[in-house]
């Protein structure tokens, strides 16, 4: 959200990272977040909540689109943000001044894999994108969430199918399928080392004590025609991909991709218009009883 892989919008929970890595999945998640803005609100007024939660907490929040959601939706809602990201959290503290709600924003600098998490009170809601599947042991998590929350409290699990696609199957016209070629090699190193990446959390929480609540799985295909902000998105992906893959994709195919990430180059990416956003994302809602 975090690896030393690709990236999806995902973050939480990694270790000795670089200021340039953060800075790319910053940029990646500021844009998912602008994308799918849409998205994540709709899953946020599907939660199967009796009432408005006052206090929330966000598990690997990132540079803040589901706290900023969660804020928008909740408006009466205070939300402490929980990220390993420095850099991500300064992030999201500037855009909650931006926003002017800052002061319905705390942040917490955390490991969710340390033994012991800070003190992060006793929320009504506790909601995690994207970030739960790069845990090593998510179990120990969930009980943690559990014991945390208010009897009743809701805790949302938004987990991704992989990273988004964006080009057509046919795409580029020298190298077509390139882009189901990166992903194939992409999605065999995350097996490598996150196994809980696309686990189905119903049962993993109903292990951990929860009551589930509500499941459901939003498709997502956002025709990018004239968007600049996919554009942004797609090149910013691919480049991820590219530093986890190349040296698995035959020569052929990384020059192909090389192609499209030379903006000045007349195979660029940012060129294209007909690139869309195919992705999909399930959420989880548990109880706790």
């Amino acid at each position: 959200m975090t690896h030393a892989h690709p990236h999806t919008p995902d973050h939480g929970t990694r270790h000795g990272h670089h200021q340039q890595d953060d800075a790319g999945q910053a940029e990646i998640l500021d844009l998912d977040a602008d994308v799918l803005a849409g998205h994540i609100a709709g899953i946020t007024a599907w939660l199967p909540l009796e009432t408005g939660p006052r206090r929330i907490v966000d598990l690997g929040c990132g540079t803040g689109a589901g706290t900023f959601a969660l804020l928008d939706r909740f408006p009466e809602a205070h939300v402490i943000a929980v990220d390993a990201s420095p850099e991500h959290l300064q992030r999201l503290r500037e855009k909650a001044c931006a926003r002017g709600v800052d002061d319905r924003v705390r942040t917490v600098q955390a490991d969710l894999d340390a033994a012991g998490w800070p003190d992060l009170g006793t929320p009504d809601l506790v909601w995690a994108s994207a970030s739960m599947h790069h845990l090593a042991d998510p179990g120990h998590a969930l009980r943690t969430v559990r014991d945390m929350l208010t009897p009743g409290g809701l805790f949302a699990v938004v987990e991704l199918a992989g990273l988004p696609r964006f080009l057509p199957a046919d795409a580029p016209e020298d190298r077509p399928g390139l882009e189901d070629r990166c992903h194939a090699v992409t999605d065999r190193l995350h097996a490598e080392h996150m196994p809980f990446r696309g686990a189905d959390w119903g049962p993993l929480l109903t292990a951990a004590g929860f009551a589930l609540a509500g499941e459901r799985t939003i498709t997502v295909n956002i025709d990018g025609a004239g968007s600049e902000a996919i554009g942004h998105y797609a090149l910013a992906t691919l480049r991820r991909v590219r530093g986890a893959a190349a040296e698995e994709l035959p020569a052929e195919d990384l020059a192909a991709l090389d192609r499209l990430l030379d903006t000045d180059g007349p195979h660029s990416i940012l060129r294209r218009d007909d690139l869309s956003v195919r992705t999909e994302r399930t959420v989880w809602a548990a109880r706790r009883p």
